[in-house]
């Protein structure tokens, strides 16, 4: 029986290069299945994988924001909290160009451009999350205090 070939990707290298201590998962990825689907495949708590949204403010300044699987963003108190006009997610092509990876496979680790990271609060209230390493259909598992130790993340409340 052959192992599963799992991807080398810049956010598995940057997790490396900081000592993060971090398991890898892998799951069929579906188009457009996002955090419901991954957490399903995996038996996981959905609110536990960590979405990773790629948006812009009106100056089209990036920014990522770390949100709950089973939450959305309120784009319009995110914006209040930052003090500008308003907040639109990224096209997928312009969010790649960013981050270097694909929509469905980005990761707030080894992004090509640095990019301020904002999180949701509560997140680090987890005992662990799921968060993408890099590739569609590949999460890695960590407590949310190295997601924090590594990124230094701005903590916010936008969920809705």
């Amino acid at each position: 029986m052959s192992k599963e070939k799992i991807p080398t990707t810049p956010a598995i290298l940057a997790l490396k290069a900081k000592g993060a201590y971090f398991s890898l998962h892998t799951y069929a990825y579906e188009e457009k299945g996002g955090t419901r689907v991954s957490s399903a495949k995996l038996g996981v708590d959905e609110h536990c994988v960590i979405k990773t949204l790629v948006m812009e403010d009106e100056t089209a300044k990036p920014l990522l924001i770390l949100m709950h699987g089973d939450k959305e963003v309120s784009t319009k108190t995110l914006a209040r909290t930052l003090g500008v006009k308003s907040i639109v997610p990224c096209k997928p092509e312009i969010a790649h160009k960013h981050t270097g990876y694909m929509v469905g496979g980005t990761s707030p680790f080894g992004t090509r451009k640095p990019l301020s990271i904002y999180m949701e609060k509560t997140i680090a209230d987890l005992p662990e999350i799921l968060i993408n390493a890099g590739s569609r259909g590949l999460l890695a598992k960590m407590r949310p205090s190295e997601l924090v130790r590594i990124l230094a993340p701005r903590e916010v409340s936008v969920s809705i």
